[in-house]
């Protein structure tokens, strides 16, 4: 279903007459909400006019509003169940009954059958139009209930059968003989062969991975992917399919496919149903062949708020304020992969990008924002990290977000920008928050900078979440306790559950289903310029801070176990 169809209804209501008093037009409806202002609502209907199009096509394109935001106001106005259909459980045997061009070309995705009705997912809940032809199509009554568009099309990539299963497809190229050539024209033009690497980044995106490893081994290719931060295996590939799969992947991602002994890094845009999916494809020679790791990189954008962040009442607040500064360095901390770059979308987010010049330096860009101007980093012309933080800084910027600091020349040049009027994100790889302090001086910052420009630190981690499905209370929580590398009060143990990982079908056996953060805020003051003027080392900073409120990410971790989030086990085994 086209964007256009997607939000008649709405959009009509912009532009007709007011039929009632309770019924307002879109525009009105988003006014009064304050989702869009009114110089974006003009803006937005003179755009309308000119092009012809519909007010919420328009809005859309303009990036005033998310496609979610109308598809909402539809389904209220509707009547209609709002449901996440990317978390919600497929019945298989329904999508039979709609085939997958129809289910694309009018944005919707059956669910189950309920009460004898067919439960069927639409971004226009009030399309009576398609309705209708699907209750003749099917024989079934139909229940409607909306999700957002973008959705929809995501989970008909994941849920629809693309024709065959890996193992399916491996024996037809194994059956056609197509693995023997490992050219370009033999790695892009074999059709099965296409279909397996598709398959393969499809299985990665539907289970949620973030790293796919193509590993050659003596007699097989081994299929793995990393889940919620663990590897596991899921398909095994005869040898003679080796060659032409890491050419086609080398292919599409832009690689030279005759340089077999060299790495290379490259960049695959793959298409996941309506969207587009980015991933960084890397390749290491060895000794069984050529090892691929792609990278799936996340899209952010969904729900960007620092309170589904995870942090606690305290740190949420602590790090508000910060941000309500109109000056000062506010770095996260923490290894690859442990939701810096989610924190910092979030954080400058909640910014007031009207009234602010906001700029950001990313290496990638992840996601598009509106309203802040956002440069791709190229070190290939000389575009590195240094030299576009020195002619930002010439663009009159309010705040700037530098994707990471990685070197001397931009650890002080984002150090006197803050301290110039000028609020400043980045990120930086210690073990903890303190870390950060010696980390600069290292670096090369003087030490009596860091008081007035450092405002705050965020250390974090991903730990997994236990599956609700399956999880079991522990039967000695003093002896879980005690598993921990700091003294928890006895008091702090009362009558609170653990609980521990079992595993189900749910979670594939694991125990666990996603991620959340833990986090620890560093927030300097006065209290600290003795110290790091002094040199003081990282034990005596953690104690000033500890004594200024700070809770360690164990800490925090602990406090998520209890609220039966996760366990100590996985605390352990993030946070050594």
């Amino acid at each position: 279903m086209s964007t256009t169809a997607a939000f008649t209804t709405g959009d009509r209501n912009a532009v007709e007459p007011v039929q009632s008093p309770q019924k307002l037009p879109l525009g009105q409806q988003l006014l009064q909400r304050g989702l869009v202002s009114e110089q974006q609502l003009d803006l937005a209907l003179r755009e309308q006019r000119h092009h012809g199009k519909l007010l919420g096509e328009v809005l859309i394109d303009l990036g005033f509003v998310e496609p979610g935001v109308i598809t909402d106001l539809l389904a209220t106005e509707a009547g209609a169940e709002m449901v996440d259909v990317l978390t919600t459980s497929v019945d298989l045997s329904v999508l039979d009954l709609v085939d997958y061009e129809t289910a694309m070309r009018y944005t919707l995705i059956p669910l189950r059958f309920e009460e004898g009705a067919l439960v069927v997912a639409l971004a226009d809940a009030f399309d009576v139009v398609v309705i209708d032809q699907l209750e003749k199509s099917t024989g079934y009554p139909v229940r409607v209930v909306s999700a957002h568009e973008s959705d929809i099309r995501e989970a008909l990539a994941l849920h629809y059968a693309q024709g065959s299963s890996i193992n399916e497809t491996v024996d037809r190229i194994l059956r056609d003989g197509n693995v023997i050539g490992s050219d370009a024209e033999d790695a892009g033009q074999g059709t099965p062969l296409v279909k397996l690497v598709d398959q393969i980044i499809s299985l990665g995106i539907k289970r949620k991975a973030t790293d796919i490893h193509i590993e050659p081994d003596e007699r097989i290719l081994r299929v793995r992917m990393r889940v919620d931060g663990i590897l596991h295996q899921e398909v095994l590939i005869p040898k003679s399919i080796q060659p032409p799969l890491i050419a086609r992947l080398k292919l599409i991602g832009g690689l030279d496919i005759t340089e077999q002994r060299s790495p290379q890094d490259g960049r695959i845009k793959f298409a996941n149903g309506q969207s587009d999916v980015d991933l960084r494809i890397s390749t290491l020679p060895t000794s069984h062949g050529e090892s691929v790791v792609l990278r799936i990189l996340s899209t952010i954008g969904k729900n960007l708020s620092l309170k589904n962040l995870g942090f606690s009442t305290t740190d949420h607040e602590r790090f508000s304020r910060v941000m309500d500064q109109p000056y000062g360095m506010v770095l996260v901390t923490g290894p690859t992969g442990s939701g810096k770059t989610t924190t910092l979308y979030t954080a400058l987010s909640q910014i007031d990008a009207e009234a602010r010049s906001v700029f950001t330096l990313e290496d990638p860009i992840e996601y598009s924002m509106s309203l802040i101007r956002q440069t791709q980093i190229r070190p290939e012309v000389g575009m590195d990290f240094s030299n576009g933080l020195r002619a930002l800084l010439r663009q009159d910027p309010d705040v700037i977000l530098v994707g990471e600091i990685r070197d001397v020349e931009t650890a002080q040049l984002a150090t006197r920008a803050a301290l110039t009027g000028h609020l400043v994100l980045s990120t930086l790889h210690t073990n903890t928050a303190v870390g950060v302090i010696p980390r600069l001086i290292d670096m090369g910052v003087e030490r009596y900078l860091l008081p007035s420009a450092l405002s705050a630190v965020i250390g974090q981690r991903l730990v997994r979440k236990l599956c609700t499905s399956c999880r079991i209370p522990v039967d000695d929580p003093r002896a879980e306790l005690d598993k921990l590398e700091f003294d928890v009060p006895e008091g702090d143990t009362g009558s609170v559950t653990l609980w521990r990982a079992e595993g189900c079908d749910v979670c594939r056996q694991t125990g666990y289903q996603g991620r959340l953060a833990i986090y620890e805020v560093l927030t300097l003051n006065e209290s600290f310029h003795e110290a790091i003027v002094n040199g003081a080392p990282s034990h005596e900073l953690e104690a000033v801070a500890k004594t200024g409120g700070m809770k360690t990410m164990a800490e925090d971790g602990l406090a998520k176990a209890f609220e039966g989030l996760t366990t100590v086990d996985e605390i352990i085994r993030t946070v050594r």
